[in-house]
């Protein structure tokens, strides 16, 4: 099939005959273009990859501790618990259920006090709905018995007491003790048998695990629990399984799930990552409107060329193709070197990223900072798909003007010194 002459000619314009040397110059700057689109394509791919990375060893880390689903109530006591955990585990997309008592306290230690968030737990229960396991730098969960008085810290918080495991701490819970002299706070001694690490200062900091039944006594709640948090098979679901189960279970209760209660926190990195979006994606619209200097440039040089097309019987529309089809060819070009040099580094970066650290002989992330040793990465093929549209239209655009100059241009006066 015979190609259309406009793309013809486009694809000629681009690429300068040796004996041409006005086109070298021309042709130079078109391979800049070309690159300078590539690199912001790249670069765009590279860093919304690794904000998702990031995005998704945050999200893993909070719902290792934060559970998918929480049914509570207005007062802060469940008191039919089992009930309510058996009528949520009948929900098809629910995988496990876990019931929980939340309370704060002050922790003290040889003359060190921290404030503390205690959760009682029954810790195989909990395993099913969180991943404290994982996380255990020193003892294991089931290691909390009912009636021990066993205690689990946050890394942070057991450094900030200057405990180790075999410590005993003492836990204040500020529901006091009524005397006729005053209220007196409600003491009792833990012994520390582990340590867990998510990576996250403020479970890491402020966060203790006891056994359900030893907050019960200790916190005078009896046979009643704080709610029950459930594990779904899609954690993207929760809000719409949190909905169907309100339906379920009556309005007596309350049902968050995760987006509601860290909804600051992921808003935070999805404004985030939208503004670095449209900050990488200037650089792609620089190297785009380079085009137009190109096109420019060769609208000037081709002027006699094109007058003797609008001689032969071309129409001003089919010049401005001609230059539309050599512009958007520049850009194409540039956009697949970017795409493939994008996502390439994308499913690369555990492997580019220490190269790099052992060249320069320094360590990115350090651990004892960011609790992360390795740069994360989740490329999404909706972000390139999005990444290449925009970038597309903005070399399309960038053609629009030196194409109507073009289609312009007056054939006896472009002829008149020639």
């Amino acid at each position: 099939m015979q190609l259309p002459y406009e793309l013809f000619i486009g694809l000629r314009y681009t690429r300068a005959k040796k004996r041409e040397r006005s086109n070298h110059f021309i042709s130079f700057i078109s391979l800049i273009s070309m690159l300078g689109i590539g690199l912001g394509v790249a670069a765009l791919i590279v860093v919304l990859s690794v904000m998702n990375g990031f995005q998704k060893e945050l999200r893993d880390r909070i719902l290792g501790v934060a559970s998918h689903v929480q049914i509570s109530t207005a007062s802060g006591e469940l008191s039919d618990w089992q009930t309510t955990q058996a009528a949520a585990s009948r929900h098809p997309e629910v995988l496990s259920a876990a019931p929980y008592v939340q309370a704060q306290g002050m922790l003290s230690f040889d003359q060190q006090v921290r404030g503390v968030l205690v959760r009682g737990i029954l810790p195989a229960a909990e395993e099913k709905v969180a991943d404290f396991e994982r996380h255990m730098k020193n003892g294991k969960l089931d290691a909390l018995q009912p009636g021990e008085f066993g205690i689990i810290l946050g890394s942070e918080l057991a450094r900030a007491l200057l405990v180790l495991p075999g410590d005993k701490v003492t836990l204040i819970a500020p529901q006091g003790l009524v005397t006729p002299a005053a209220i007196l706070p409600r003491l009792k001694q833990f012994r520390v048998v582990g340590i867990f690490e998510v990576g996250m200062f403020e479970f890491d900091s402020g966060m203790a695990l006891i056994h359900m039944e030893d907050a019960q006594k200790l916190y005078r709640m009896d046979d009643r629990v704080s709610g029950v948090r459930l594990k779904v098979g899609d954690l993207f679901a929760a809000p719409r399984i949190a909905r169907e189960l309100l339906g379920m279970l009556g309005s007596e209760v309350w049902i968050s799930d995760w987006t509601r209660s860290h909804a600051n926190f992921f808003r935070a990195v999805a404004i985030e990552k939208n503004m670095m979006f449209l900050i990488l994606l200037l650089i792609v619209a620089v190297a785009a409107f380079n085009i137009v200097s190109t096109l420019v440039m060769a609208v000037t040089d081709k002027q006699a060329d094109i007058a003797i097309l609008r001689t032969l019987g071309a129409s001003p529309g089919s010049v401005m193709v001609i230059f539309i089809v050599q512009g958007v060819l520049i850009g194409v070009i540039g956009l697949a070197l970017g795409v493939a040099g994008g996502v390439a580094l994308a499913l690369n970066v555990d492997v580019v990223v220490p190269a790099i650290e052992h060249v320069l002989g320094m360590q990115f992330l350090a651990k004892e900072v960011y609790y992360i040793t390795e740069l994360p990465s989740d490329l999404q093929w909706r972000d390139v798909i999005v990444i290449t549209s925009v970038s597309f239209v903005l070399t399309l655009v960038a053609t629009l003007y030196p194409s109507w100059r073009a289609a312009r241009v007056n054939p006896a006066a472009a002829l008149k010194y020639e």
